[in-house]
């Protein structure tokens, strides 16, 4: 949340940091994948031999998923350091600050949770992801560079008006949520609707008949 608010002041700043997000997620949720498949999900081990089948590390995906970010963050902060030096400067301390974002080993921690089933799967869950805090993120700076020339009371400018919007936007993005929930069921075959209908017409008629012996 440090990195988000502190580094979306320029847009030109925060789609450098975006594309290290987008970067770091494409390359730290695939691996993540193969360490949860094959070391850290119970019976991961099986591959070892039968005697490793009982085994569950799952404990240790915290520690692994973020060793993994780490140091790919560091890798991130290499290349950018030798061929964008004022890239570097502009993000200062909030470059290396992405290994403990919140967003990063959430895509991981999400991956996991959700059972991806493939490495490919991985990957595109990855991408997807950073690109949505791209979007978030270039979205806030845009947002913020024109409140510079907006009358903001007093008492909301800076960070209160900051987290104002931040608020609203992440309202807007969780109403997505609900886009893609529809069709899940199973549609019901045209028989069994018919029975329904039909079996709801016969209580219907048989409390009428009982509501019209009553009041004979």
């Amino acid at each position: 949340m440090c990195s988000y608010l502190a580094v979306s002041k320029k847009v030109a700043t925060a789609v450098g940091l975006g594309a290290a997000v987008i970067f770091v997620l494409a390359i730290t949720v695939p691996l993540n994948w193969l360490l949860d498949q094959y070391l850290l999900q119970p019976g991961a081990l099986s591959w070892l031999g039968e005697e490793y089948v009982d085994y569950d590390l799952s404990f240790l995906s915290f520690i692994m998923f973020i060793a993994t970010i780490a140091t790919m963050v560091q890798l991130v902060e290499i290349v950018v350091e030798k061929f964008s030096p004022s890239l570097y400067n502009s993000l200062g301390i909030f470059l290396p600050l992405i290994a403990v974002n919140c967003a990063i080993l959430g895509g991981s921690l999400f991956m996991q949770s959700r059972e991806i089933e493939s490495l490919g799967l991985a990957f595109n869950y990855g991408v997807s992801s950073g690109i949505g805090w791209f979007l978030a993120i270039l979205a806030i700076a845009a947002i913020r560079e024109k409140i510079r020339y907006s009358n903001v009371p007093a008492p909301l400018r800076g960070l209160g008006i900051t987290f104002i919007i931040t608020g609203l936007m992440g309202i807007g993005f969780l109403s997505f949520g609900g886009m893609l929930t529809g069709g899940d069921e199973e549609e019901k075959p045209a028989t069994e609707t018919v029975l329904e209908v039909e079996k709801i017409e016969t209580e219907k008629a048989k409390e009428l008949a009982e509501n019209t012996k009553t009041i004979e």
